[in-house]
């Protein structure tokens, strides 16, 4: 479905020593598991992929030989409803004192998105980054106060006020700071362009640049920024598109 990540297997007819691809114009690194004898990547469809058929492209090296295949995948489309919000009006319509804030978010997640590692730093599953129900589905059309703004990019996990939120998986703390819409946010880094958000936080448990492991504690739930209430807000982007985060959690990669 447009909007998703996926995980892509391959299981290769010889051995080979390196496996790439090439699937909606992104180039994908394969990693090998010994546990099923395959390689596998995941991969992302964008909200504006149109629903059809496309083509994934391998090409492997071998120790003798190399080899390269071409794979047709369909892509489907992804239905999204349409919510109404009533949030504080400085959240709809900024006043112009909070121009500066809004433009030292913009320059600061910018720089949190350029300085991505290109190596793969987690392994496994993604975990839920609270033990709780989730709201707020991803793609949501979103109308403030009358007035539609944008689509809803994560999901909502309804939870109180200091709360604990996990790391999904390992990765870096690119950005832990107090953002404008945002509120206070956490952006983990998990290598080949994987970043993973945490939104409208009460409280940091981590630092930028710090290494976290998979579940480590790195905030605290709250209701800061353009929020409704206390709950957080999960959001995955991969390579520059925010994409549904219960595809993430809802991966098996080899060996989970």
């Amino acid at each position: 479905m447009n909007g998703s990540l996926v995980l892509l297997r391959v299981t290769t007819p010889v051995m080979l020593k390196e496996l790439s691809g090439n699937f909606l114009g992104q180039e994908l690194a394969f990693r090998h598991s010994a546990s099923c004898g395959c390689w596998y990547a995941i991969a992302g469809v964008s909200l504006n992929t149109k629903p059809g058929k496309y083509t994934l492209h391998l090409a492997g090296k071998g120790a003798a030989t190399n080899a390269s295949f071409d794979n047709a995948i369909t892509i489907g489309a992804a239905h999204y409803p349409s919510s109404t919000i009533k949030v504080a009006p400085a959240f709809v319509e900024p006043p112009k004192d909070v121009q500066p804030q809004i433009q030292a978010a913009d320059i600061a997640k910018k720089q949190a998105f350029s300085a991505l590692t290109p190596d793969p730093l987690w392994s496994g599953r993604f975990e839920p980054p609270a033990e709780a129900e989730t709201s707020g589905v991803f793609g949501t059309s979103r109308v403030y106060n009358g007035v539609k703004k944008s689509q809803h990019l994560g999901l909502d996990f309804r939870v109180g006020t200091g709360t604990p939120v996990h790391a999904t998986n390992a990765g870096t703390v690119i950005l832990a700071r107090p953002l404008y819409f945002e509120g206070n946010c956490v952006m983990l880094d998990h290598g080949q362009g994987l970043i993973t958000i945490y939104m409208h936080l009460s409280a940091f448990k981590v630092k930028e640049g710090e290494k976290v492991a998979a579940g480590q504690l790195i905030a605290l739930s709250g209701g800061t920024g353009r929020s409704t209430g206390p709950h957080l807000h999960f959001a995955v982007r991969w390579r520059g598109e925010y994409l549904n985060p219960a595809t993430l959690l809802e991966l098996h990669p080899p060996g989970s």
